[in-house]
């Protein structure tokens, strides 16, 4: 039997209230933010679709064993790199072997639910986890603006302890073109709404539906949980009630609350779903883009099991408001700003300095004394220990999982940040090992010394004029 073991989520501490949108745009376009309400997930300055993905599978594998994982995949419209493995980058992030096979699945909105049918389907004993993620800009005082919203979610898809087994899939695919972007364009364009509803929408999804339902020999009464794509509010209750699901059994679109989050979108609300569901249940989740795809699974008495069941609520309940519409701009590099002379020069990456770093840089593994035991980051040939001083006995020592506290900290209003002011912290880290990190998604005034912090993967610079981006770790705040 092969199904869900794990899953995970990942949110971005900023949320944008439409209402914000619509003092901003309104005189423009009053009616998306209006008809919406609620707010967005908008992703911070140093996050793109590559680190919540990496965020989202930390959140699935932790406290698991990962020797077992075989195999990695990323689906995603809105990744980094058309020509470098994002996946790869993924890898080294999630601190899983290079032994891996990697796969990314992009170009459609339904590669979310593929990538993780394609896990589903594998032949093989070990295990696979999926990742998706998207972060896709809609035109300012536009419906998309409104309605799109950045998030992540993942999968780990494997044979033993399966809290959610799978019993089908169902696909269609068409060239139907309700969203479109071409290479290098930033900005997400559709067709006229009404055609892509009554052509596309109301058509594919339960045709998948009940393809599925045939398929598998099962009653749409036989579903305890819907989980219907959401083209948009209204459009996602006309559809559920067209199908003649009652109310409790369509599955929260989390449109007021997170946005549309594009191929993320299904599998973050099969993740919600999970939350809630007992043994026995059957989940059916579709998606809608390039046609539909829809994925059954039968929960199973290892749900139970699962370390945490509060994922998803807890990555809602985390965030801090945006009070100002020109941030989101910014933030989204959609909105030009004088720099000045820190800001402008970004110095050259050495790409053979960073393959060579990559276990630091990109896996934040540093070592560890065999003599004494002690850990340090980075990784040196003497031991730091001043009772010890062991040279070339260090063993590799992974940091990015562990917990810290913040020894000390400060605010740089000197040094050019996307959100001034720039704040660094010294992190000791629990077991040993000290160092310095840039702090994100938190505000001066909420930090303190000895306060608890995690580790987080994030972009430290993207650098156009070469078509690099950088990453690193920062230190966080605990979720609470």
């Amino acid at each position: 039997m092969k199904g869900i073991t794990a899953y995970g989520v990942s949110l971005p501490y900023y949320r944008l209230k439409r209402e914000i949108i619509l003092k901003a745009m309104g005189w423009f376009n009053p009616g998306p933010a209006a008809l919406l309400g609620g707010e967005k997930a908008v992703a911070n300055h140093d996050e793109d679709s590559l680190t919540l993905a990496v965020a989202a599978g930390r959140n699935c594998l932790s406290g698991a064993d990962r020797s077992g994982i075989e195999a990695l995949i990323l689906a995603s419209t809105t990744l980094p790199y058309r020509e470098r493995s994002n996946a790869g980058i993924a890898l080294a992030a999630l601190n899983l072997p290079s032994e891996c096979r990697t796969a990314e699945f992009t170009g459609e909105l339904k590669t979310g639910l593929s990538a993780l049918a394609a896990a589903l389907g594998e032949t093989g004993d070990g295990s696979t986890l999926v990742c998706a993620a998207d972060c896709r800009l809609g035109k300012a005082g536009g419906n998309s603006e409104s309605l799109f919203g950045d998030a992540a979610a993942a999968f780990l898809v494997g044979r033993d302890h399966v809290a959610a087994a799978f019993e089908g899939s169902y696909s269609l695919s068409y060239d139907f073109a309700d969203h479109r972007r071409m290479e290098g364009e930033r900005f997400v364009r559709s067709w006229e709404e009404r055609w892509i509803r009554e052509e596309g929408y109301t058509k594919f999804v339960p045709r998948a539906i009940d393809g599925l339902l045939r398929r598998t020999g099962l009653d749409l009464k036989d579903l305890t949980k819907v989980i219907l794509p959401p083209l948009g509010a209204r459009d996602h209750l006309a559809l559920a009630k067209g199908l003649g699901l009652e109310a409790g059994r369509v599955q929260d679109p989390l449109l007021g609350s997170v946005g549309f989050s594009g191929t993320a979108h299904p599998l973050l609300m099969l993740a919600a779903a999970l939350e809630q569901a007992k043994a026995g249940d059957r989940l059916l989740v579709c998606g809608f883009g390039g046609g539909a795809q829809a994925l059954l699974f039968r929960v199973t008495e290892a749900v139970d099991d699962l370390k945490d069941r509060t994922k998803v609520q807890t990555a809602l309940d985390y965030k801090d408001e945006m009070d100002a519409y020109a941030k989101y701009l910014s933030f989204k590099n959609m909105l030009p700003k004088e720099a000045g002379i820190r800001g402008e020069e970004i110095s050259p990456t050495s790409l053979s300095l960073t393959w060579r770093e990559q276990d630091a840089v990109l896996r934040l593994v540093g070592g560890r004394c065999q003599a004494c035991g002690t850990p340090q980051f980075p990784r040196e040939r003497v031991c730091i220990n001043p009772q010890c001083g062991a040279v070339d006995r260090m063993e590799p020592y992974a940091f990015s999982d562990r917990t810290g506290r913040l020894f000390n900290y400060t605010a740089d209003h000197l040094a050019y940040s996307e959100d001034p002011p720039n704040l660094y912290g010294i992190v000791d880290f629990e077991g040993g090992g000290r160092y310095w990190f840039d702090l994100t998604d938190c505000r001066l005034e909420s930090l303190r010394v000895g306060q608890p912090v995690r580790m987080t993967f994030r972009r430290k610079y993207r650098d156009e004029a070469r078509s690099l981006c950088g990453y690193f770790w920062k230190a966080t705040p605990f979720r609470s």
